[in-house]
């Protein structure tokens, strides 16, 4: 939610003081604030205020969103601190691997929700589990009566009597970083497929339906923790998930893939042993806000690695992932070989009688895990046959439409999802292709979710995500009705500013093929770069079919060195060079003939207009003539190219009125001069 700002201005703005709520706990180190939080009545209160947060969903405006969330993150991390370290070894031992199984069951519900966190999605979703949040939060609060009372006098002993490692500085970072690496790579199945995609044919593995195997390797990690291991096999599962590690980042596709399951066994492995350490320190609050301290900082690092052009001191952390990721593994690794040797149990078994309490605990957890992991395979499961049913290899026909949006990763003018809205507006200019600019919301600061899947299952189109999100580029999709036969995707020239990306592709138009080449230069300031950019643009180009379209955010205006660059070594024309009111996004093409071009406004989906162009596919390349004449009267050419009149008719100008709209002097249609 923090990001949403910055995201408006491209700078920050101040609002990223708000993480300021992770470092709550800070208030427990001391002695008073410690009694208050476990006094029944207080827990209580900030109970129902973490509840009460999820609310936020219909606040107003995007900044009381942020103010009440910051409240309840604040109060959900002292509700944690207080109940890990209170209470007997039973109830804590619960209460850790209950938030365990819950990160399980938050990935399935996300499944469910085609990547999408459910308590973000709609308006019914969030008010059902906050329903269901009000619920747990009373019973919990009705059940602790006396026992809070109990529980909080001797919760000092208990510490006491479980807590043998006072590191509580190292145990901290640690499992800081292990919470940041959980968010960073497994907040979502289907990130380790972003992370190793690549062009068609061989993009690797899809996010549905092999996200399934990043779910079971995090169950496996989870099951292979319940057994005790040596100094030696400890030694050796950590090189294990340091190598795969580095695979994830250096490797490709398939193996990249692979490096990224093992690695994901690694880090649910490990969980409950860092866990042991961590809840075993003597001083809670000290321990939970160093963990915080190391979340919020390495959240931050990782902004700071794409960002970089937008944030002081970026430069010198510009594209630095792997620095971030090498520091979280050096940090779990030192926590697994010189903290203390006990596992998980063990710390919580102080008494020979509570065995077979904690025996029967274990199996209705394991029990819990694989039930979420049966729920979630069948989730993707449903899903892949339903979006295999709306695959296909479209209307055979001559025409085709192609549309270019700046998307702003999933999020409105108001920071609210964007999805529901994208998809009916997509649906309804009935474009054959459509690539979506700033549509990499994998990233954890951005969402941790998968738009390109997102969209190309309710759309029923064949997609293509690129480059990789470990590239450090704000990423672009496509989206095709029909099938993508190849693409290759590329970093342009970057010297000063962000890593821009582009695609290029080939559709198979049943039969006929055509080249595609989507771009996003950098921004106005980096003059170097929009140069560099423009000329490898223009090679892509040059070294495409005699059938290709470009759309393009190129940030020049028409006239421009770089449009020219595009327009004259591409050997590509504007699809209207008459409108010299554009300064962003660009359609050229070769090889077709143009048929139609329209402007929609975003009316606050996005802060970027919809372009749109028709073409047809001439039966001969080699001999066919341009349509070069501009009408705006639709009766002027055939139906069944008009645009969708569901926006609108010509309009010169931009549409202010808030629904989408053509507006800029479209649409426009184009026939052969009599």
């Amino acid at each position: 939610m923090i990001y949403y700002f910055p995201l408006q201005t491209l700078a920050l703005t101040g609002l990223e003081v708000f993480a300021v709520a992770f470092f709550s706990p800070i208030l427990l180190t001391i002695g008073p604030f410690w009694r208050l939080a476990n006094n029944e009545y207080v827990l209580a209160f900030l109970r129902l205020t973490v509840v009460g947060s999820l609310a936020s969903y219909h606040a107003p405006n995007a900044s009381i969103r942020l103010l009440i969330l910051a409240a309840g993150v604040s109060s959900s991390l002292l509700v944690q601190t207080v109940t890990w370290w209170s209470g007997n070894s039973l109830q804590r031992f619960i209460r850790i691997w209950g938030f365990m199984l819950g990160k399980i069951m938050l990935l399935v519900l996300r499944i469910w929700y085609t990547s999408l966190n459910p308590v973000w999605s709609s308006q019914v979703a969030n008010t059902l589990i906050l329903t269901i949040g009000f619920v747990a939060a009373m019973e919990r609060i009705l059940s602790g009566g006396d026992k809070r009372k109990q529980e909080t006098n001797k919760t000092g002993n208990v510490v006491r009597e479980t807590a043998s490692h006072p590191h509580w500085f190292l145990s901290g970072i640690a499992f800081g970083s292990l919470m940041f690496l959980t968010l960073w790579i497994f907040g979502e199945v289907s990130l380790i497929s972003r992370w190793a995609v690549s062009g068609h044919p061989h993009t690797g593995p899809d996010p549905n339906p092999y996200g399934g195997t990043v779910l079971l390797g995090l169950a496996h990690g989870l099951m292979l923790s319940f057994w005790s291991w040596s100094s030696v096999i400890s030694f050796a599962l950590f090189l294990i998930g340091l190598a795969s590690s580095a695979g994830l980042l250096y490797l490709h596709t398939w193996s990249a893939a692979v490096a990224g399951n093992i690695l994901g066994l690694f880090t649910m492995c490990v969980w409950p042993q860092l866990a042991g350490h961590f809840v075993s320190c003597l001083h809670p609050g000290k321990a939970m806000s160093t963990a915080m301290f190391a979340y919020v900082l390495e959240l931050f690092f990782c902004v700071w690695c794409t960002a970089y052009k937008f944030v002081p001191g970026g430069v010198y952390l510009r594209e630095s992932s792997h620095l971030l990721l090498g520091f979280i593994m050096l940090c779990i690794g030192v926590d697994i070989l010189i903290g203390p040797k006990k596992d998980f149990s063990s710390v919580f078994e102080v008494k020979s009688n509570q065995k077979p309490l904690f025996k029967r605990s274990k199996n209705y957890i394991k029990l819990l895990l694989w039930l979420f992991v049966g729920v979630g395979l069948l989730g993707l499961g449903l899903r892949y046959r339903t979006y295999q049913k709306k695959l296909g290899q479209g209307v055979p026909k001559r025409d085709f439409s192609a549309l270019i949006w700046p998307f702003r990763f999933g999020y409105d003018n108001e920071g609210w999802s964007n999805l529901e809205g994208s998809a009916n507006l997509l649906n309804q200019t009935e474009a054959d292709f459509i690539t979506i600019i700033e549509s990499d919301a994998s990233k954890p600061f951005i969402g941790n979710h998968d738009p390109t899947m997102w969209l190309g299952e309710r759309l029923g189109f064949y997609t293509d995500f690129g480059p990789s999100t470990r590239d450090h580029t704000w990423g672009i999709m496509a989206l095709s009705r029909y099938p993508i036969v190849k693409s290759t995707h590329h970093l342009l020239p970057s010297p000063e500013g962000e890593i821009a990306p582009a695609i290029s592709l080939t559709v198979n138009f049943t039969g006929k093929l055509v080249d595609f080449v989507v771009a996003h230069f950098g921004n106005e300031e980096e003059d170097l770069d929009r140069k560099l950019q423009a000329i490898a643009v223009s090679n892509l180009l040059k070294t495409s079919s005699k059938q290709v379209v470009f759309l393009g955010y190129i940030t020049s205006a028409p006239g421009s060195r770089d449009y020219t660059e595009l327009i004259t070594n591409g050997n590509v024309q504007d699809i209207d060079s008459t409108d010299r009111d554009r300064w962003c996004s660009y359609i050229m093409y070769r090889g077709l003939i143009r048929l139609g071009y329209a402007r929609i406004s975003h009316a606050g989906l996005s802060d970027s207009e919809v372009q749109m162009a028709k073409f047809r596919i001439p039966d001969h390349v080699d001999s066919y003539v341009d349509n070069d004449r501009i009408v705006t009267d639709p009766s002027q050419v055939p139906k069944d190219i008009h645009f969708n009149p569901r926006f609108g008719s010509y309009k010169d100008g931009h549409n202010y009125v808030p629904i989408h709209h053509f507006h800029m002097s479209t649409p426009k249609y184009f026939k052969r001069m009599n």
